[in-house]
């Protein structure tokens, strides 16, 4: 194994090295879809691996983004038959996405993937920022899916079970092309939104379904700040 996936293991491994043998990753997919569920994956992988490294039918595995849909599905399939591995999922509806706002739903959905691990994890490291909500220690790393074996399996799990919901949902609402662009916001998507309307698992608290002024007030308190300073300019 090259040392780049080498490192991969790093942050697990200082931890398993410092007594700690239940490392969770922990990921989402769907934040960004206007349609369709959040959901959130937590892996943790064998602190035996601490001198044995990887196993060898998880070589390749990345962020799911930079894999393709077969290997999404190769990877998937391993990480959930391997006898030493665990694994939970979470998965956060359209209607308390609308209730609570995106944010606070992704997280809700790491948590209940978390407390579905048996037994619990003693650390979590998490993809992106700080995560208050967590009942576990936690560590946050940006581009942790690039970083980490553990959140790499996660973000798996997340990515492949939310397409395979979104397939789901291609059949239950047909025109809207969501086996395709899996709720995001595409030409095709937003065509078909303007046809057909939305439909049960559009996201009415996300844009084009309300005023993009809500949509800043919740990512970008700052800009909104400014935009409406400089309206005010004489």
């Amino acid at each position: 194994m090259t040392t780049a996936y080498r490192n991969r293991l790093g942050f697990e491994r200082e931890l398993w090295r410092a007594g700690v043998r239940h490392v969770a990753g922990v990921d989402e997919a769907g934040c960004g879809p206007l349609a369709g569920p959040v959901v959130a994956a937590a892996v943790v992988l064998p602190c035996e691996w601490l001198e044995s490294g990887l196993c060898s039918r998880l070589r390749g595995l990345n962020d799911s983004k930079q894999l393709s849909e077969t290997e999404r599905e190769k990877f998937f399939g391993v990480i959930t038959t391997h006898s030493e591995l665990r694994f939970g999922i979470g998965i956060v509806e359209v209607e308390t996405i609308d209730t609570i706002n995106i944010l606070r739903a992704s997280h809700r959905a790491m948590g209940l993937a978390l407390e579905k691990l048996d037994p619990q994890p003693g650390h979590v490291l998490v993809d992106g920022r700080p995560v208050k909500t967590l009942k576990f220690p936690a560590t946050p790393l940006v581009k942790g899916d690039c970083r980490s074996y553990s959140i790499a399996a996660a973000s798996v799990l997340a990515k492949v079970t939310r397409d395979r919901l979104m397939t789901g949902y291609d059949a239950a609402y047909p025109g809207y092309g969501f086996a395709v662009h899996k709720g995001y916001g595409t030409p095709q998507h937003l065509a078909a939104i303007t046809a057909l309307g939305p439909c049960p698992i559009h996201r009415r608290s996300f844009a084009p379904f309300r005023p993009v002024e809500r949509e800043l007030e919740l990512f970008l308190p700052a800009a909104l700040d400014r935009v409406r300073s400089a309206e005010i300019r004489p």
